[in-house]
């Protein structure tokens, strides 16, 4: 792994170049930045991969009053353009996260579209009593200049740890952190000690003076869906098509025997072939249980199926290990005052 970071470190060498040269026109104004009437709140990361942007995009929804829009890429998404989801969307037209949303908060205005700037007026225009927007893996999104800014870092991954593409997972340079408004250490372990608290906040201190946060991820007990009516066993089969597994896992372990690890690339896309092949590893000992986001895209398919599978999910949420009421000051002082 060092040997192909060196390898690798010219070309990091020129895609940090690029984006500071972006940045830079952006902060200079040189490149224009659209602020609305109505507060925008950006989650995002500096990182590839999952650091736990739904969880937080779910934290918000259920923290904030009024009438919410989440607007995101729609990553990997079969449709092109701007969509706001309706009841005929799916996580093929709109991407996984956002359809997990758009499922699990019917009363959120959830739309995807490739320009946010350019997305945001339509939202606002066919739902005018929207009162605040959130922008979903908006970190490097400049052209819409957000009221509040979230950063999420994963403590086992944080940023400063990290290197730029392609030698490592960064999108830009450890230096963009300084346009959080707030930053927050996602998936931490819950008894998080005083000291390695300490030690990540200094680190970060580094790179940005902003409040920084601790977080961790909460499972609930498995739900079953798909059709599933079967009772839930010890032995369980785990499938994840998500960019980090091992919570999940971790998690799972503690409480079950897990037989096997079916494990995805993120935003993999299930077919009735995956459902044969869960098929041939169960039995009547043995459930399978998957993720949130995982279940989006597999509780049609289950259901369509000629067969039925003892299908569970793991519901997940975003916990503040403490101060988590001066987070939620922060965020109610950015939309009470609609900036």
């Amino acid at each position: 792994m060092f040997l192909l970071r060196i390898l690798l470190f010219p070309f990091a060498v020129v895609y940090d170049i690029i984006t500071r040269v972006r940045n830079h026109l952006y902060d200079t104004g040189m490149k224009p930045s659209t602020q609305f009437d109505l507060p925008v709140i950006a989650v995002g990361n500096l990182a590839l991969g999952g650091t736990g942007k739904t969880p937080m995009i779910e934290y918000l929804i259920r923290l904030l009053p009024g009438r919410i829009a989440v607007v995101s890429r729609g990553y990997r998404r079969k449709t092109k353009g701007v969509r706001v989801a309706g009841a005929d969307d799916n996580a093929a037209t709109i991407g996984d996260e956002p359809y997990q949303v758009h499922r699990k908060f019917p009363n959120v205005t959830v739309a995807v579209g490739e320009d946010r700037a350019y997305t945001i007026p339509i939202v606002l225009d066919q739902v005018p009593d929207t009162s605040v927007v959130l922008l979903d893996d908006a970190f490097q999104h400049r052209r819409v200049r957000p009221a509040f800014s979230i950063l999420l870092t994963e403590f086992s991954r944080p940023f400063y740890r990290d290197f730029i593409l392609p030698s490592g997972r960064l999108r830009e340079s450890r230096r963009g952190a300084a346009r959080a408004n707030v930053v927050v250490v996602t998936k931490c372990p819950r008894n998080l000690s005083s000291h390695q608290e300490e030690k990540t906040r200094k680190a970060i201190a580094r790179y940005t003076d902003r409040p920084v946060f601790f977080a961790s991820i909460r499972y609930g007990h498995p739900i079953p869906f798909g059709g599933n009516t079967s009772p839930l066993q010890n032995k369980v089969v785990l499938v994840t098509g998500i960019a980090n597994p091992e919570p999940a896992l971790a998690y799972l372990s503690q409480g079950f025997q897990v037989v096997h690890h079916l494990n995805n690339p993120d935003h993999y896309r299930y077919t009735i072939k995956d459902l044969e092949t869960l098929r041939g590893l169960v039995r009547d000992d043995v459930s399978i249980i998957t993720t949130e986001k995982d279940m989006v895209k597999l509780d049609a398919l289950a259901l369509s199926a000629p067969f039925r599978l003892p299908l569970f999910y793991l519901p997940i949420e975003m916990v503040f290990l403490k101060d988590g009421s001066d987070f939620d000051e922060m965020v109610r002082n950015v939309v009470g005052s609609g900036q």
